[in-house]
């Protein structure tokens, strides 16, 4: 058996102001949609999946607290992503920063609040 990828999926209350986030704001492009519920998102070789639901993610709260993610996304030029998704109106949460660790990284939130991590590898 072999995997050949793994896909995560992020929980939203307005689908339809999720999937213009993601490709009006952040440049990715809309994969497919399932009726008025379920949705994927390319960014470059990966998909994520966009789920309708009503309630907010509960996940928000948690990963805010501990300061983790929901995603990570890497990109080859940090400082460009971020001044692209600023000119697209996109807050950074933490502006593009070196990491002890060895990359550049800059954190946003999606419409939703998803805490989102985009880095560069040095």
């Amino acid at each position: 058996m072999q995997i050949s990828s793994a896909i995560a999926q992020l929980r939203t209350t307005d689908l339809g102001a999720s999937i213009r986030f993601y490709t009006t704001k952040v440049g990715l492009t809309l994969e497919f949609q399932h009726q008025d519920f379920y949705a994927g998102i390319r960014a470059g070789g990966q998909i994520f999946h966009l789920k309708l639901v009503a309630e907010k993610d509960p996940s928000i709260e948690f990963v805010d607290k501990g300061e983790h993610f929901h995603l990570y996304l890497e990109t080859d030029d940090a400082a460009a992503t971020a001044d692209a998704l600023k000119s697209n109106g996109v807050h950074l949460v933490k502006d593009v920063h070196e990491t002890t660790w060895g990359t550049k990284e800059f954190v946003i939130k999606d419409d939703q609040g998803h805490t989102l991590y985009f880095g560069e590898s040095r």
